[in-house]
């Protein structure tokens, strides 16, 4: 069986239940959690890379327009379930998250939890430019992703330093913070180690 971990996270594939993705944990991840908990979070809410929707269902459940984003049919399925048993009003959308332009919509915040990290150099600067032209000017834009201060095992790919989050960000967004986290896995018993960034689109 092919590792979760080779999965593209910007286009995760069909069969999801088959390979379950180490981030899929059927929660929020904390770091974000606290953020809704804070009232960090407002308007409308983009979730891209949703998978199975828990931050987007975190965001309705704190009264929030919440959409989620993904190309993984079955994930789309189960986040659907899961507002219907909740009780919860979210979309969820069949889409590419380095097309998100194509939309047409704006937000207020967005919400991206380990897409950004997967991408190479090239990508990373078509997602972002496609992501701000989603947001709201002033919009705020919250990036989770493993960090290379990660030592547990097993180990990780798509690491991000300091310096590869300061080059992701030099134009059309200021950068408000990059705050050492812990991403929780269903593979690593102590999560693994992760930068929680706070951006805002210019």
């Amino acid at each position: 069986m092919t590792s979760p971990y080779a999965h593209h996270a910007a286009r995760r594939p069909e069969g999801l239940d088959a390979a379950r993705p180490p981030w899929d944990i059927g929660r929020p991840q904390p770091a974000l959690l606290a953020l809704a908990r804070n009232g960090a979070l407002c308007g409308r809410v983009l979730d891209i890379g949703c998978g199975t929707g828990e931050h987007t269902l975190m965001a309705a459940a704190v009264g929030l327009d919440a959409t989620g984003i993904d190309l993984a049919a079955d994930a789309l399925r189960i986040a659907g379930q899961k507002a219907h048993e909740r009780g919860l009003t979210a979309r969820f959308l069949r889409h590419d998250a380095l097309r998100v332009g194509e939309l047409g919509e704006l937000f207020d915040t967005v919400l991206d939890s380990l897409v950004l990290h997967a991408l190479d150099a090239a990508d990373r600067a078509v997602y972002l430019d496609a992501v701000r032209s989603v947001l709201r000017p002033g919009g705020k834009l919250f990036v989770l992703g493993y960090s290379d201060r990660h030592t547990g095992q097993p180990a990780v790919p798509h690491e991000l330093s300091r310096s590869d989050i300061a080059s992701c960000f030099t134009d059309g967004w200021v950068l408000e913070s990059v705050q050492p986290t812990v991403c929780a896995s269903n593979l690593h018993a102590d999560g693994v180690a992760a930068w929680l960034i706070t951006c805002t689109r210019i």
